[in-house]
């Protein structure tokens, strides 16, 4: 390896050794930095100070804090959670209090409510199910005592002067009158219609002969379904939910439509006979199925 000069006269040169034990010469201070340092001093010892201060409280605050030592030193502001624990706590507090101020004391302004009494009166829920046809319940259920009529009766239709065609009304036991056409048996297309307006019923009924027996015999009645315009015999509107015998000749009308339905049967023409006789059977076994 070969050196240059410059190494050659480092290593010639003297070593510099420091000796902690020679006086080191300062040069005077200025009045301005003795001031700066006095403060700075005394910054120091105020912050040692009060760190001392804070570690000895640390663990012996809550016994030191009644006595009110450190308070002008150490100030220690509550949290947002601490100050929500203190209201929820003020809070239940109250209301712990309200209740034990209300407790026994009685209310004017309760009353005692009664309660609901059982009823057992038909709904009609549980015929829904046997007395629903093409999807549509139907608001009308047959008596026990429907019969069809032997006697061929029929229904005259007359809108204003014009005869329409005739109804044979003696195939079946009841006719459904209304706008719903799915259900109807005598479709009604007037608006002032309801959809289930009214039932044609032939029921078998007892009568009394001239000679004071008692016999039973077939009966068209009329019955209104509680429609919104009602049904009317002979320009008398009748009762909802009510049947109302019909005889020769009535003229039936139903809303606001201007068709009038006239009853006749096949022998209206002779006017003595007008009974359609189902049975003859003695007074003491005919139970009696008049309304």
């Amino acid at each position: 390896m070969i050196y240059g000069p410059q190494f050659i006269t480092s290593l010639c040169e003297p070593a510099v050794v420091f000796d902690p034990h020679l006086p080191i010469k300062q040069e005077p201070l200025s009045d301005d930095e003795r001031e700066r340092r006095r403060e700075r001093l005394a910054v120091s010892r105020e912050d040692r100070r009060n760190k001392r201060d804070t570690h000895q409280v640390q663990g012996k605050l809550p016994e030191l804090r009644h006595k009110g030592w450190g308070q002008s030193r150490i100030k220690h502001e509550p949290s947002d959670d601490q100050e929500r624990r203190r209201n929820d706590q003020q809070r239940r507090e109250n209301a712990t209090e309200r209740s034990r101020e209300d407790w026994g004391r009685e209310k004017e302004d309760e009353k005692a409510v009664e309660k609901e009494k059982s009823n057992f009166g038909l709904s009609g829920k549980l015929a829904e199910e046997t007395n629903t046809f093409k999807g549509v319940v139907i608001k009308y259920n047959e008596p026990i005592e429907a019969r069809k009529p032997k006697r061929r009766w029929r229904l005259y239709v007359f809108k204003g002067e014009k005869e329409l065609p005739m109804l044979q009304i003696h195939r079946q036991s009841a006719y459904l009158m209304g706008r719903e056409r799915r259900i109807a048996d005598i479709p009604i297309d007037h608006p002032s219609c309801s959809k289930q307006h009214a039932v044609l019923q032939f029921r078998l009924v007892d009568y009394t002969r001239p000679d004071g027996s008692v016999g039973r015999r077939v009966r068209p009645y009329i019955i209104d379904l509680e429609s919104a315009n009602g049904t009317y015999v002979n320009n008398k509107q009748i009762e909802p939910r009510r049947y109302v015998e019909l005889f020769e000749k009535d003229v039936l009308k139903f809303g606001y439509s201007s068709r009038e339905y006239v009853l006749l049967h096949e022998q209206s023409a002779d006017d003595d006979i007008d009974e359609d006789v189902k049975e003859d059977i003695p007074e003491e076994a005919a139970p009696s199925l008049q309304e």
